[in-house]
């Protein structure tokens, strides 16, 4: 059983934060050399991420150069995932879905296809978990090192806290790959609930959810 308390942990630990710049830096540098599995977590259900030109596109109603947009990712991501250690995505979803998390397992689709493995788990699941607060959205390079990524009120990333402590990460760690052992796999899940749906007319909205 997963203690109640493993992310509030996280939440309550030490840890020094980056900003965004130097945050997306040292991921890179530390995914590069990572050699065991590389874990994420995502809570919120909306994020806002005007960086990518397929939001852009999507968030001003052009679903079909949204899609093209998004397939034009597959060979990069491809490439990477070949070079790179195993990455395991956990998505906590709710339904119905928002716009933003319609517009995401299109991106996810291509990323299972590159060789990303992610999983699904309805938000029932982290129910027990989530008594003080949503999760938080983390990324674990193994039981010594995670990144808590932070949000401002309109779900645009700002930077990640560096937490280090042994006794903080290990637990989460083990959290995580229990409740990746319990989610579905992403095609079945999404051929289930999202490819019937009709696109959405943009994705900007402003998400309550996203922790502090």
């Amino acid at each position: 059983m997963i203690p109640s308390d493993v992310f509030d942990d996280v939440r309550a630990a030490d840890g020094e934060f980056l900003g965004l710049d130097a945050y997306q830096a040292e991921f890179e540098e530390v995914y590069r050399d990572a050699a065991e599995v590389v874990w994420k977590l995502e809570r919120a259900q909306h994020f806002h991420e005007p960086a990518v030109p397929s939001w852009r596109a999507a968030d001003a109603g052009d679903w079909a150069l949204a899609v093209e947009l998004i397939e034009e990712m597959r060979a990069p991501l491809t490439a990477m995932y070949r070079e790179r250690a195993p990455f395991r995505r956990l998505r906590v979803v709710e339904l119905p879905l928002t716009a933003y998390l319609q517009w995401e397992a299109q991106i996810f689709v291509v990323r299972v296809a590159a060789g990303e493995e992610i999983r699904v788990l309805g938000a029932p699941a982290v129910a027990p978990l989530e008594t003080r607060a949503p999760l938080p959205e983390l990324v674990v390079f193994g039981p010594g090192l995670l990144y808590e990524v932070r949000y401002d009120e309109i779900g645009a990333a700002v930077g990640a806290r560096r937490i280090t402590d042994p006794e903080v990460v290990a637990p989460c760690l083990s959290a995580l790959a229990s409740l990746y052992g319990e989610g579905e796999d992403l095609l079945p899940f999404f051929d289930r609930e999202v490819a019937p749906l009709p696109p959405p007319s943009g994705l900007s909205e402003k998400s309550p959810e996203i922790g502090p």
